[in-house]
């Protein structure tokens, strides 16, 4: 998915919706800008809801198409709320589960790395980022592409992120699983509103 100028982006959405915009430097920068910056007209719901809906796409770094796809998906099922199902559906994509495992240090490497085929899924080499796991799945980083200079420097690259508690991934074996589906929860500091996005869709 193209982007545009990731600085720029996550000042007018708000967030730091962007690996690179998730340093104290930007936060300082923001801070300093937020004082001097005059305040403009307040948005309406529509623009809030389509605010939301973008902070949520560039996270995962989705195309609008597919993102809107997921929604969809979401609002016509009525097994579980929409915004779980939504929630565990995005954060399932094997290139988040390969940023989450720390193996990329972006979800833009981590596509990328599935691209070129460095990471199996039950055995099988994928090359689809967008391939969603299930509880019971295993993935891990590829024979062939362990010695590459991709993951030489894992351990220290990945050390002090936190591993969410559905997933597990041994650095030392290159190989991890999905334990259980991700629980959306109120404690949950999420960038975006997820119930806003799905009101934003329902219209």
């Amino acid at each position: 998915m193209r982007t545009g100028p990731k600085y720029k982006i996550a000042r007018r959405v708000g967030a730091p919706v962007f690996e690179k915009t998730q340093t104290q430097k930007f936060a300082l920068s923001e801070q300093r800008k937020t004082k001097t910056r005059k305040r403009g007209r307040a948005k309406s719901d529509f623009g809030l809801q389509l605010n939301e809906k973008q902070k949520a796409r560039y996270v995962y770094g989705l195309s609008e198409k597919q993102f809107r796809n997921y929604v969809l998906e979401a609002i016509d099922q009525k097994k579980v709320p929409a915004t779980q199902y939504l929630y565990s559906k995005l954060e399932r994509r094997i290139d988040n589960i390969v940023y989450r495992a720390g193996l990329a240090s972006t979800r833009r490497f981590a596509r990328q790395m599935v691209s070129h085929g460095h990471i199996m899924v039950n055995g099988r080499r994928i090359t689809i980022p967008s391939h969603i796991l299930t509880k019971g799945d295993a993935f891990s980083v590829r024979a062939g592409s362990q010695t590459s200079k991709l993951f030489t420097n894992l351990a220290e690259e990945s050390a002090g992120r936190t591993m969410p508690n559905w997933m597990t991934f041994d650095i030392a074996k290159f190989e991890g699983g999905v334990k259980e589906e991700p629980q959306l929860t109120e404690s949950q500091d999420l960038l975006f509103n997820l119930n806003t996005i799905i009101e934003f869709y329902s219209k």
